[in-house]
């Protein structure tokens, strides 16, 4: 097999879900994306890519990057340090496979421009950019400054790197004013970044900035600039050869995050107008030139509400959400790096780049959307089901039912694409994946990513970075019931108790005893939802329920397959997929509806007239005990037995897959014990520290 003449086979180092690599040439991928999987069930017939091989640390050979390779190396244990991020490792996995190329994905060491230089010591390919581009961009600082002298607009902030133990140079903080943006030199995914509104939250983001930066890229260097209010998240696409031909492949609207790290994107923005579209593309274009770029990267900015925008970084490599580009221009952007790689020049001039319909990407993360808008979870996948057999949805990810989500890596599970016509049709083929998504075993975020996308400011445009905090101040609660989704819940709720009695009545179709009596046709419910209590009349004929909820009828109908993980009702003539998470003979029942988990209790008249003599568990006294709110490793204890502590003091720091995580205390005390000690890993409930 060949591509332009030369030999090819490709090798994927992949990490735990198949979240970040591919190469090509015998190419290595190194690291752990759903790209690689793309590259591995694609794999580029018509160039003879068809021989694979997957780089693996030693927790993930279940994993389905792992089996559809015909190679895997396993390159150590799963802390990164001793695995992805070991280039010793990695490099003797490329040789021992004979990789001519490697592609790096979207993580690790994919901007380590020491990785690409030891990659052309070896004479092997780096699908990517070369280590000059790779080093001016990959260093916020050097960036900045190559961008002023490319005329590309740039942040207000102190060129150079900040230390906070010298005075001098934090001086540049009273230079630019509160609030500022400290952010980690090497960094980028929203990790080793703080914003500051003070001396003393620039100290400690200062500090958890650097810890993170040391930790996510062996790189604690830090870089202060004025933080941009309110702004826009947009980035262009860029794409440049080696023959100093370089395109922009339009925008990604990336506002809506968390933590600095982006949760939906999609593609193009609904605000931007074309000429502001062209200049962002033509700036971004002339700082890739600036640099000599080559390969497929990344050019984000920050755009006021004047459509003023500044450049914030460039990332030299595959973004993350780079398939919401390849549907509305057709382009295949893995292949194109493969292409540039080899030394082609680019197929497309700028007149042939198109804007064809609408993309939206939804990150699907093992995530605690009620705490934080999201924090790790862990565990095993009991149960998944991608909704790929839609129309226009596409899935990118590495696990498969059975696999593990473990605290040594981003806690992303897939990439969700919808792609339509138009906008409101993207949006409803988002809304309907959503709904179909089966994931069981770990906690997840597709009930915030549904409230995203039908809340009327999204569905506006009206958007920002601030979006999440503006639209929740109180935290993310979950979908908030209107009296018409209330009935529908309770009915829907209803008509599957009957359902499951109905058929635990049966036998192959039959009644159980032919002597039974008459099947029932009517009941008489007590139903509790969120500490309110419905009756209900229930009625079925030919399959539909007719159900009386606080004097109106709904009526549900479905295949009631009890078997299924979805659960496709029509509610009043109106399509709705439900999924039934947990069922007890006691009543109790779990309906995911609209995105969110609802507990409903379902009783027989008698039976609810008899359980308020029930004694009710009372909730713990939280404000005495500090719980880990989720699974991770304890990096700092600030406190012993016999210190007093003050609302708000930092009493130990969690590290959960990469992020650094504040523990404070919930009133002013004195320690009565600490349950933890630096080093050690906790789960997601375990004490840490009592309080008296």
């Amino acid at each position: 097999p060949s591509v332009g003449g030369a030999q090819v086979n490709v090798l994927e180092v992949r990490g735990e879900r198949g979240l970040r690599n591919t190469a090509i040439v015998h190419v290595s991928v190194v690291f752990r994306t759903p790209t690689h999987l793309w590259v591995l069930q694609v794999s580029y017939p018509e160039w003879g890519l068809f021989h694979t091989c997957a780089c693996v640390c030693v927790c993930v050979f279940p994993q389905v990057h792992v089996k559809m390779a015909d190679e895997a190396v396993c390159v150590g244990p799963a802390p990164t340090s001793k695995s992805y991020l070991n280039m010793d490792a990695i490099m003797d996995a490329i040789r021992q496979t004979g990789a001519q190329a490697v592609h790096p994905g979207y993580g690790f060491l994919s901007e380590n421009k020491e990785f690409a230089r030891r990659l052309a010591a070896e004479g092997v390919t780096f699908i990517g950019p070369d280590t000059h581009a790779i080093q001016a961009m990959g260093d916020k600082i050097e960036s900045k400054l190559i961008a002023k002298a490319a005329r590309v607009n740039t942040i207000p902030g102190f060129d150079g790197v900040v230390k906070w133990r010298r005075a001098d140079e934090c001086r540049c903080v009273c230079l630019l004013g509160y609030p500022v943006m400290i952010k980690a030199s090497a960094g980028g995914g929203g990790k080793g970044m703080r914003i500051a509104w003070s001396d003393d939250e620039t100290r400690e983001g200062f500090r958890f900035s650097s810890q993170e930066a040391a930790s996510s890229f062996g790189d604690d260097r830090l870089l202060i600039e004025k933080y941009i209010d309110n702004p826009r998240h947009i980035e262009i696409q860029v794409l440049a050869d080696k023959h100093g031909n370089a395109l922009w492949l339009n925008e990604r609207e990336c506002s809506i995050q968390r933590r600095n790290q982006k949760v939906v994107e999609e593609a193009p923005s609904t605000f931007l107008d074309p000429a502001t579209r062209r200049a962002m593309g033509e700036q971004a274009v002339s700082l890739a030139k600036a640099v000599q770029y080559s390969s497929a990267g990344t050019v984000e900015f920050l755009v006021d509400s004047k459509k003023n925008f500044y450049f914030l970084e460039m990332n030299t490599r595959l973004q993350v959400e780079h398939p919401i580009t390849e549907c509305i221009t057709g382009l295949d952007l893995v292949q194109q790096m493969i292409r540039i790689a080899k030394g082609y020049k680019l197929q497309h001039k700028q007149e042939d780049i198109p804007i064809n319909g609408w993309a939206i990407e939804s990150r699907v993360y093992a995530e605690d959307p009620y705490k934080s808008f999201g924090l790790p979870s862990i565990g095993r996948l009991s149960q998944y089901e991608e909704p790929v057999r839609l129309s226009g949805v596409r899935v990118d990810s590495g696990i498969q039912e059975g696999s593990d989500i473990s605290i040594y890596y981003d806690p992303m599970i897939s990439k969700l694409v919808a792609y339509g016509a138009s906008r409101a049709d993207a949006l409803k083929k988002m809304e309907a994946a959503l709904d179909n998504y089966v994931i069981r075993g770990v906690t997840h975020n597709i009930p915030l990513l549904r409230e995203i996308i039908v809340h009327p400011r999204f569905v506006a445009g009206d958007i920002s970075t601030n979006f999440l905090p503006e639209v929740y101040p109180d935290g993310f609660k979950g979908h908030p019931l209107s009296a018409g989704d209330r009935r529908e819940l309770l009915a829907a709720a209803a008509a599957l108790h009957i359902a499951a009695q109905l058929r635990s009545q049966r036998f192959l179709g039959e009644q159980r005893v032919s002597a039974a009596a008459q099947e029932r046709r009517h009941w008489e419910l007590c139903l509790e939802l969120e500490k309110s209590v419905h009756m209900l009349a229930v009625s079925h004929s030919r399959g539909t329920y007719t159900v009386e909820v606080d004097g109106e009828k709904v009526e549900v109908s479905g295949e009631w397959n009890l078997a299924s993980a979805l659960l496709p009702l029509s509610i009043n003539g109106s399509h709705k997929v439900l999924q039934c998470l947990t069922r007890s003979p006691a009543g109790d029942i779990s309906l995911q509806y609209l995105g969110t988990t609802f507990k409903v209790r379902v009783l027989s008249v008698l039976a609810a007239s008899l359980s308020k003599h029930m004694p009710e568990k009372l909730p713990e006294d939280t404000s005495s005990i500090l719980r880990s709110p989720m699974p991770g490793t304890v990096v700092g204890v600030a406190v012993k037995p016999g210190d007093t502590v003050a609302v708000g003091q930092e009493i130990c720091v969690i590290e959960a897959m990469k992020m650094q995580n504040s523990m404070t205390a919930a009133k002013t005390a004195k320690v009565k014990s600490v349950h933890c000690k630096t080093g050690e890993t906790v789960g997601e409930g375990d004490l840490l520290v009592e309080l008296e």
